[in-house]
Parts: C-alpha cells; structure tokens; sequence
C-alpha cells in the first residue's frame, strides 16, 4: 500500500496514467445493458466478470431460473444484465438480469408496433378480464382481453394454453410500460383474405344451391353457403308474403336455394333473397278489378288494420278505416282472426307504389240506406235509448246498427228540454218520428215531442187582438205565468202587461187558480211564438166603451177612474 501514501511521486502518476488508460477502453455507465460474464458459481450466486468494473457483480441462480436462463448458468456463459449502480453504500455493484431482459424485450416491442407487424407468443395464464401473453423472444408480458382471443365466442381455451402463435400488438404505454395484444386481429385479417378470394367468386344473378339456414336476428335470415361464406336475406327478400320474423316460414337447419342480388366487395358482403326465384305474384293484378268482391285471408292484425292475401304473395291493406259503416274506432283484432277468410272489396290498385288498398265494410250492406228505405223522414217508430249524454239520447232502431240522435229540445213541448233528459235511461222504449238523413255525413236525427200533439195547435184558429180565457199558474216578480184553457202550455204575462195603471200591475193581486181574461199581443205561429196581455185587454175595452158612450156623464158609470178624462179629450179633438 506504499505506492497510495504519496500520489505526487513518479510511481503513482505512472499507476493513474496506466488505470485511466485502461478505464478509458470500456465505457462503464449506469442504467445501461452491459454483457457479463459467469467466471464463479456457488450454490445460490452467480460471479460475473464485467471489464472496467473494480469488484464483481452478483446474480441470483433463482433468478435466472425464473427467466428461463437455466441452461446459461455455466461457467464462462455470458448473459446480459443492467447495472443499477457501480457502488452502492456497501461498495458493491448493482446488477439485474431480469431488468436487462425487460428493456431488451420492450425495445422489440416498440419496434414491431411501429412497425405494425405481429409477434410470437403464449398464452401462460388466465386472469380477469383476459389471459397473460408471453413474449416468446424476449419473455415479456403482455395482456390478452377476453374480447381478443377470437373472432367468435369460446367456451374452452385449454387447446390454445402454452402454444406458440401469432399475436397483434393493438395498444403499448410506453409510459406504464404495459402491452396489449389482440390474436382475434390476427384471424381476423387473415380470414378477410379468404374471404376476399371467396366473394370474388360471386356476382348478382348467382343462384346458390342448397344453401343453409345458420341464425335468425330481427331483419332476416343467415345462411352457411358451403361452410365458406355466410349471406344475409333479408326479411323483405324471404317471401312476397308479409312476415314478422323469418322463424314463420324457415327452421335452423333448412336448406334453400338463394338468388345472388348485392355483392360488396368493401364490407366483404353478399346479400341474397329467396322470393326472386319464384314469380312477382303483383303481375297478376290485372286479373282484379276495382269495386269488386274477392276472398281474402288474414295475414297479420295490427292497432290500424290488417292485412290480407288475395292469393300468396299478393298481399293488401284493409285499413281500419273500412271495417265498418258505424264504428269508428273499431280495432280489427277484436272483428277477426289470424288466417280467417274474409270477403273485401277493392278500392285502390296502385301499380307503381305496388299498393292495393281493399274494404270490408263496402261488402257488407249500407246500414244507412237500409235505414233510409225502412224509415224515410217523417216516419214514426219506436225505438230504444242504448245510450245518452248530457244533451242528447242515442236511440237505436229494431236490428239496423245505427245509433240515431235525439236532441234534448225534441223530447218535449211543455218542460225544460234538460230536466226531461233526466226522465230515461239506457234500454227505455220511446216513440220517435225521423226529421231528417244524412247518409253521406253518417248521420240521422230524430224527435220525440213529434210524435205527440202539439200543443200550439190550440193557437192555428186565433188571431191578434183575441180574448181568451187564462188560468193562472203562479205569479214572481217577473209577471204572471198563465195557461189558456184547453191548453197544455204555459205562458207569461210580463208585470208591464199587467194594467194600464202602474200602481195596479201588481202579480201579488194573484195567488194562483184565478181565471182570467187577457188579448193575444203578438202571435207568430210559424217561430211558435205568443204573447199575452190583460193590459192590452183594458186598451181595447176603453176604445169600445169610447167608441159607444160620447158624454162625460155617462162615463161615471162606467168602472174606469179615467174614462171621464178620456171624453173631455174626445170632444177637443172632434171641436177642432
């Protein structure tokens, strides 16, 4: 240890000359991958020889084993390592093999997934969510999702465990330093090369032979065309018949004959359909004509109709609409059944929508004419309240399905039309007469006050200015309400038609059951319209009195305070 004591003497600068010389060749830094070579080995270490290094680095045999190195654990083996640390706080080197094969093995990664080319791998383990893939080159892990194993679902991959096959690297985080990758990329694109050839076999107008029903969805059918393709027909392309799902006219397992109608080269796609092997059963609507009756069965019920088959195939629309003259909202599944044959009548061909529209109700007969041929206005009958509302009854009459209408001022002459619509109820009889039809509006009225005597008739043979003989019926502040004699109708007599005299135009003078004489004001019989005036009366029987007596003397005999007034006037006016 002399040559340490003195640095400044010629032998020590000589020995630093030689060792930095010698340091100089073998560039030592951490954090780098360096070789090292195995020159001991004990029963738990490994002794590597590293030039440039002043001690040696140390492995674990366990390690090693771990990393599938065993068969390297031999003297003068070289394996790669990186150096954490050149001196740690004990003076030893830090060196991790493990580490060194991560780096190197992530290196190898990076440069395939920039490079978008697949790896060889393994599937070691399960774990949740996926499996664990290992790096066949560099031993790193990587994860494999569940959704990634393969283009279909499997129940079983105890046959893909441990083997070695090809993986796409489909996400990397350089970051985290974690790997996904997909081996369903993998079949996939190699698959869509078969494919490609495969559907380069194919053009529209192809007929494919006994081909296979695979699978049902919602918009049609899949069919296995010689266990190589797979074609979709659709649910409109099954049949010319109308069909909800393709389980209604095929099983799993059925095979048919397809028509090739769309190929795409793109999406890699054929599309095919059944219906256009057989004839367009819409070339033979020339055979029908408009207005005419056929039989047609029901193909499908649904909340605004049906629809029906003239013949297989040539399907058509009885909209709601024309299930019946008087229902309005009639539902057809509760009028008819799936399969039921029925009698419809064409209304509507159209050739270029491919669209006939046919009615039920035009084959049934027109309640509304039957009524009119039965009951024309002015006919009297009876009928029954099958309903009501808060203004009218519906009265049906014998067996027409017709509710006719019957307004609450038909019901009587005499009371309040609304409390005389309280008096029935749902399955009363009541005696009608028909006012009037309106067939292409669906609509008949009818009355019951018709059918009885009308009491204004007591009124044809009178005229203005008549007396007639009242009773009175009650008196309230308006006047007095009055029915002439030998009639049902009540009439009033206003508190200003009362008297000539306002201090005798008084309705407490009555109390009800008096006879009385009063003249017709005003009567229109036409508007149903009279009225009554006593005041009108005192008018007339002054003018008379008047007319007959011409002295004032005369007139004080006379029960009128104001008739010797009336005289004086007279005389004046005769004077001059």
């Amino acid at each position: 240890m002399e040559i340490y004591k003195d640095l400044s003497t010629p032998a020590s600068k000589e020995f630093e000359k030689l060792l930095n010389g010698q340091l100089s060749k073998i560039r030592i830094e951490e954090g780098k991958i360096i070789e090292g070579k195995i020159n001991k080995i004990t029963d738990k270490f490994c002794f590597l020889f590293i030039e440039g290094l002043k001690s040696e680095p140390v492995l674990d045999i366990n390690e090693l084993k771990s990393m599938g190195l065993s068969d390297k654990i031999k003297v003068g083996e070289t394996i790669p390592v990186l150096l954490e640390k050149i001196e740690d706080k004990n003076g030893e080197v830090l060196v991790s093999a493990s580490k060194a094969q991560k780096i190197r093995g992530w290196d190898k990664l990076v440069e395939s997934y920039e490079k978008n080319e697949p790896i060889m791998g393994k599937i070691t383990s399960k774990c949740k969510g996926g499996c664990i893939v290992e790096h066949i080159d560099t031993g790193s892990l990587m994860f494999l999702p569940g959704s990634q194993i393969s283009d279909k679902p499997l129940k079983d991959i105890s046959h893909l465990m441990n083997e070695p096959q090809k993986f796409a690297l489909i996400k990397l985080d350089k970051v985290r330093g974690n790997a996904c990758v997909s081996r369903r990329e993998i079949i996939s694109s190699s698959k869509k090369v078969d494919k490609a050839k495969i559907i380069e076999k194919y053009k529209i107008g192809d007929i494919i032979k006994g081909a296979e029903v695979k699978g049902f969805s919602s918009f049609g059918c899949f069919f296995s065309v010689n266990s190589e393709l797979d074609v979709l027909v659709h649910l409109q392309e099954l049949s010319y018949s109308r069909v909800d799902h393709p389980d209604q006219v095929l099983e799993i397992g059925q095979k048919s004959d397809l028509k090739v109608i769309s190929v795409d080269k793109d999406k890699l796609q054929v599309g095919c359909s059944i219906k256009q092997l057989s004839p367009d059963p819409f070339e033979h609507i020339d055979n029908y004509e408009l207005n005419k009756i056929y039989k047609a069965k029901i193909m499908k019920l649904t909340d605004f109709g049906a629809f029906c088959e003239l013949e297989p195939g040539l399907t058509t629309l009885l909209h709601s609409s024309e299930l019946s003259w008087t229902k309005k909202n009639v539902s057809a599944k509760k009028m008819f059944k799936l399969h039921q044959d029925i009698d419809v009548m064409i209304q509507e061909i159209d050739k270029e929508k491919r669209r006939v529209a046919v009615s039920y109700r035009l084959t049934q007969e027109n309640p509304y004419e039957t009524f009119t041929k039965r009951y024309p206005i002015d006919t009297i009958c009876e009928g029954k309240v099958v309903s009501k509302n808060e203004y009218a009854l519906f009265v049906k009459i014998d067996d027409i399905d017709i509710e006719t209408f019957l307004h609450c001022n038909d019901l009587t002459f005499l009371n309040n039309g609304e409390d005389e619509l309280e008096k029935y109820k749902k399955g009363d009889n009541i005696k009608i007469k028909v006012l009037e039809i309106k067939p292409l509006e669906q609509k008949i009225r009818v009355g019951h006050k018709q059918t009885l005597k009308d009491p204004f008739e007591f009124f044809i043979d009178k005229k203005k200015n008549q007396v007639i003989t009242v009773k009175v019926i009650r008196t309230d502040n308006k006047g007095l309400v009055v029915r002439p004699e030998s009639c049902e109708m009540d009439f009033l007599i206003k508190k200003s038609e009362i008297a000539i005299n306002a201090a005798d135009a008084r309705p407490s003078r009555w109390t009800g059951g008096e006879k009385l004489d009063c003249a017709i004001k005003e009567l229109q019989t036409d508007k149903r319209r009279v009225n009554l005036s006593i005041k009108l009366l005192e008018e007339i029987e002054k003018k008379e009195a008047l007319d007959k007596y011409g002295s004032e003397g005369s007139g004080k005999n006379l029960p009128f305070s104001s008739l010797s007034k009336d005289l004086k006037k007279k005389e004046k006016e005769e004077k001059s």
